[in-house]
């Protein structure tokens, strides 16, 4: 939403600035889905529906394994864009050891094959204002993530992440004060995985500027590493653990409601991103003129609870937070790409403008399955907001237990459960009954954890 429009909408005796002449403006990668869908074709249920409103559902071509024989389905939004915005990726990580001494530019070395450490690599992404950002982010994340692995590598095969990743003792106690600050092997895989987000996040704003493009992307990535499974989340996609007797969330989702406190600071902060034309307070609704004089509930950055304010002119202004929960939305110029390891704060004017403000990294959750009993059943289910905005937990995870049990022959049931997850947003005619659609794009990954894991544990 550009401010011209907010002053025609709003402000219909401000002068309107001169109409630009369109610039045009290439993406910076070519349109394309998953590499892992090729040779796919549609779901036969959906042309045996019948339904004219119906739309494909994509998965793997059968052959062809994800790692851990993990299960994808996708389905495209309802013409609320032309493109699909979510993007996915998986595969292998390789991370691999380097010889101290070598110059930055040589190859890495292998010193030796047990010298290596290996993981996989699941990530959905959901763009906004366009594909660009999701499709960048898919194409880049993975090998961010894998350098900055190799760059802990010595910390991640010690027993205790070392003072100097050299080896070299400067004091004797060094240990002692590592083990003071509780710094474990896992906060070197989280320090990657939130130095990857800052990495990829600054290659996208780079491309995206030279293009003149416009947007950003949420990510959701999963990684598994030496026996633990990593989660990291910036956006409002979702992750969840589900086995026979428990349901478990493996992320937090980063909202316009959850940021609200961090978005409105920055607006205080930094008060002309507000252009004059909206306001930074919260209220339960839009003011009216009627309001003014009136003492209205509000509250402000600094506020997680609510006072009364005597409303002037100036409250008058567009909000800059409106709504509640998952449909809370941030309006005006000021609007978040919530997009890779930071929402980024932007600023639009009348050309479309963009200048990124910091505002948050992923947070990163980490499940340790080593102090799991697995179960054949024991499924991580990752997907995109299309799917959470019509199910909650608890009714995926009834599906999934509904599901599994009675499919256990079928190779490529983790695929089918995806697609099922899926059409259980479409409808009336969904497992659910409930009659909720979701017109967005649904990305749905469905992760085994049963003897999975044990092929990414050790080095």
């Amino acid at each position: 939403m550009s401010a011209g429009w907010f002053r025609r909408r709003f402000l219909p005796e401000a002068p309107l600035p001169a109409p630009q002449p369109p610039v045009p403006r290439a993406s910076p990668v070519p349109y394309r889905r998953p590499r892992f869908l090729r040779g796919s074709a549609s779901s036969p249920a959906d042309a045996a529906s019948g339904r004219r409103d119906c739309r494909p559902v994509r998965s793997p071509a059968r052959g062809r394994t994800l790692p851990w024989n993990a299960g994808y389905a996708e389905i495209i939004n309802a013409e609320k864009s032309e493109f699909n915005e979510d993007q996915a990726a998986c595969g292998k990580l390789c991370i691999r050891r380097c010889e101290f001494g070598v110059e930055e530019d040589q190859e890495w070395l292998s010193l030796c094959p047990g010298e290596f450490l290996t993981g996989h690599y699941w990530a959905l992404f959901d763009g906004h204002g366009g594909p660009a950002a999701a499709i960048l982010a898919a194409n880049t994340l993975h090998s961010c993530l894998r350098r900055q692995l190799e760059a802990v590598v010595e910390g991640l095969v010690a027993t205790q992440p070392p003072m100097h990743l050299s080896g070299c003792c400067v004091c004797t106690s060094d240990p002692q004060f590592v083990e003071e600050k509780g710094i474990r092997t896992e906060d070197l895989v989280i320090g990657a995985l939130e130095n990857a987000f800052q990495e990829c996040d600054d290659v996208i704003g780079r491309e995206l500027e030279a293009s003149g493009q416009v947007g950003g992307c949420t990510a959701l990535v999963a990684v598994s590493l030496q026996g633990k499974l990593y989660v990291a989340n910036a956006g409002d996609s979702r992750a969840i653990l589900v086995r026979r007797d428990e349901i478990r969330p493996l992320s937090s989702e980063l909202t316009p409601e959850t940021e609200r406190q961090r978005i409105q600071q920055l607006a205080f902060v930094y008060p002309e991103l507000l252009a004059g034309e909206f306001t930074r307070l919260e209220f339960p609704r839009r003011l009216k003129g009627d309001d003014l004089g009136q003492k209205v509930l509000f509250r402000d950055h600094h506020m997680n609870g609510w006072s009364y304010k005597r409303v002037e002119k100036p409250d008058l202004k567009y909000p800059l937070i409106h709504g509640q929960g998952r449909q809370a939305r941030l309006l005006g110029t000021l609007a978040v790409s919530r997009g890779l390891g930071d929402h980024q704060l932007r600023v639009l004017d009348t050309n479309i403008q963009l200048k990124p403000f910091l505002l948050s990294v992923p947070q990163v959750t980490v499940l340790d399955m080593d102090q799991l009993t697995l179960q054949e059943e024991d499924v991580v289910v990752m997907a995109t907001d299309g799917l959470w905005d019509v199910l909650s937990n608890e009714q995926v995870a009834r599906l999934v237990r509904s599901f599994l049990p009675g499919n256990r022959e079928d190779p490529h049931r983790f695929s089918e459960l995806a697609k099922m997850l899926i059409h259980s947003t479409q409808g009336k005619d969904s497992a659910t009954g409930d009659g909720q659609v979701s017109y967005d794009d649904v990305s749905v990954f469905v992760i085994p954890l049963f003897s999975q894991g044990r092929a990414d544990h050790g080095h």
